[in-house]
């Protein structure tokens, strides 16, 4: 089935929600009904409070509206005759005016019982609607038009799928998925925190979880290095006034409130980008200096609503892989190209190679709302396509999806259980080049602007950690591991070897932690496979008297018995060459 197709079973079924709420709470509210990934929702305000208990009444009315084979008729109407449509339906009223004046055509779609203010599209019929593949799911709270100021609505959720083997797939895969929740694996096995005396979205990093972090960002600035690119430092507040320049500064509603000193406003930095075009323009730059590939991995702080915040996916917090590279416009190919091969560099070593691109571009019937030359666009988007084209990548061009200052490629990648996440983003900016004056003296003397590419391969360490702990189920690749061995004494006459063999891993540059010697060898052991460390190293007199260790992998009941000096060259091979196994 295509996407398409798709859609509009999963819009149907939003309307056969409403029918369902109107018919079984009389006075029941409409807002609005859109399609989501996986299914659909409508907010609707309720008369009356309903509980998730109410979701099964909701499901067999609307397969009893299904049932009755009703046809999805478009009728457009005037502004007078959709406001007396829905004189009883004050968000739908809303909705009318808005509309109108907007300049958009009115269409009602009837089908059967039900009417909705909507513009497509649908099936022809409800006899396409499996009642055997779709489920309501859960109610949330959602402000209408997302205004804290207004109405509070209850949005009820659904997921709807062709055939009811995909239903069944669907939640076979949050089975798994709740299995691996970042949240409880981070809880579990000691990595990070919230607290509520620090506040909502804002993440602390226990030992291990620290560890973890710090090889991320090693990595990252290790694969940065060899392609040449220079870190530079930024602080993490700045005046008002560069937040004007940029033109965030009242557009961008995620900026924390100001801090006042000595009479001037200081802001918490949402994004690096200006702090970047105002240290470019701190010197003078030729042709000659071009490309610069400028990265700082470096904390953000964004005021996103509290009800939007999810672990580590969602912070108000956020440390960025940010890079800004400047470049001349010839350049454009070149450096995309870079920046390509180091995407694909990290996906690869995190397992995150099954992945797509979208190449957002222009929409052909608004150009003139896009900065810059129309010549720049038209090679800029060529370029962006026969780049991703040229590595063979899986990729959609998508109109209509560029901002307003440049193309961009968006990354999303599937994991471990098959679920899409979007990952890293590259754009191309013809606008803050022009805000902040920026320069260059080009060959022939005169003075050019620099195009920008944005870049931020992770999107944000936080992020990152919390998609790799879920893709790996905790269950981290040895170089990746905070804990690579966990040592375990059968008895207090072998804890000595176990803290010289630890002494030894430890100049090897080998995570190593020896287990305690208060308890039975069968907690230790427990409790070792339940931090998911890839290697048990269970030492007794055997190995100390053949000065060798008893190897357990992750995963595995049975020992190996090797010398130390061969398992420290199995970990460093494992160190050095990234092997997802262990």
């Amino acid at each position: 089935m295509s996407e398409d197709n798709l859609y509009n079973l999963r819009h149907s079924a939003a309307h056969m929600l409403a029918a369902a709420a109107l018919k079984l709470y009389p006075g029941t509210k409409l807002g609005t009904g859109p399609v989501v990934k996986n299914g659909f929702y409508y907010d609707l305000l309720f008369p009356e409070p309903i509980t998730d208990a109410d979701l099964k009444k909701l499901e067999k009315q609307m397969k009893k509206t299904m049932s009755g084979n009703h046809d999805f008729v478009r009728k457009p109407v005037n502004k007078k005759v959709a406001l007396d449509f829905y004189k009883d339906q004050p968000f739908k009223q809303e909705l009318v005016e808005k509309f109108s004046a907007e300049g958009r055509d009115l269409t009602l779609y009837e089908s059967g019982p039900f009417t909705d203010l909507c513009e497509g599209g649908h099936i022809e019929n409800t006899k396409e609607l499996n009642p055997k593949a779709f489920k309501l799911t859960k109610l949330a709270g959602a402000y209408w038009q997302a205004d804290e100021s207004r109405p509070q609505m209850t949005r009820v959720y659904g997921v709807l799928f062709e055939t009811p083997e995909e239903l069944a797939a669907y939640f076979a895969q949050m089975k798994e998925a709740e299995k691996r929740d970042h949240r409880k694996l981070g809880k579990e096995l000691e990595l990070f925190t919230m607290d509520e005396s620090i506040g909502p979205g804002l993440p602390m990093f226990y030992p291990k979880g620290a560890m973890l972090r710090e090889l991320v960002e090693n990595f990252m600035d290790e694969q940065q290095k060899a392609l040449d690119y220079v870190k530079i430092w930024i602080p993490h507040i700045a005046k008002g006034e560069l937040y004007k320049k940029s033109g965030h500064l009242g557009k961008y509603d995620a900026m924390f409130a100001p801090m006042n000193m000595d009479g001037v406003d200081y802001y918490l930095k949402p994004m690096n980008c200006p702090h970047f075009m105002t240290l470019y323009k701190t010197q003078l730059h030729s042709y000659r200096d071009l490309p610069l590939r400028w990265a700082c991995t470096t904390t953000v702080y964004r005021n996103e609503k509290s009800g939007e915040l999810a672990g580590l996916t969602r912070v108000r917090g956020l440390t960025q892989d940010d890079c800004h590279v400047f470049m001349r416009e010839d350049q454009i190919d070149q450096e995309f190209d870079v920046l390509m091969e180091l995407i694909d560099r990290v996906y690869k070593a995190f397992g995150l190679d099954d992945f797509w691109v979208s190449v957002s571009i222009r929409d052909k019937d608004d150009l003139d709302k896009y900065l810059g030359a129309p010549k720049v666009w038209d090679t800029a988007e060529a370029t962006l396509e026969k780049l991703v084209k040229n590595r063979n990548w899986e990729y959609k061009v998508v109109e209509g999806e560029a901002a307003f200052y440049g193309p961009k490629l968006d990354f999303i990648a599937k994991d471990a259980i098959g679920r899409e996440w979007q990952l890293s983003t590259l754009q191309l900016d013809f606008n803050l080049p022009e805000r902040f004056e920026l320069e260059y003296i080009a060959d022939d003397g005169t003075k050019k602007r620099p195009v920008v590419a944005h870049r931020a391969v992770m999107g944000s360490v936080e992020r990152w950690m919390g998609i790799i702990i879920e893709h790996f189920a905790g269950k981290f690749p040895v170089w990746l591991s905070p804990i690579q061995v966990q040592l375990i004494a059968v008895g207090g006459g072998h804890v000595e070897y176990c803290e010289a063999l630890a002494k030894e891993y430890k100049s090897h540059g080998i995570r190593v932690e020896v287990g305690g010697d208060d308890e039975t060898v069968g907690n230790k052991i427990r409790k070792a496979v339940q931090q998911k460390i890839p290697y048990l190293l269970v030492i007794g007199d055997q190995e100390v008297k053949d000065s060798t260790v008893a190897v357990r992998k992750r995963g595995s009941r049975d020992s190996e018995t090797m010398s130390s000096e061969a398992f420290i060259a199995l970990v460093e091979e494992k160190n050095s060459s990234r092997d997802l196994e262990i």
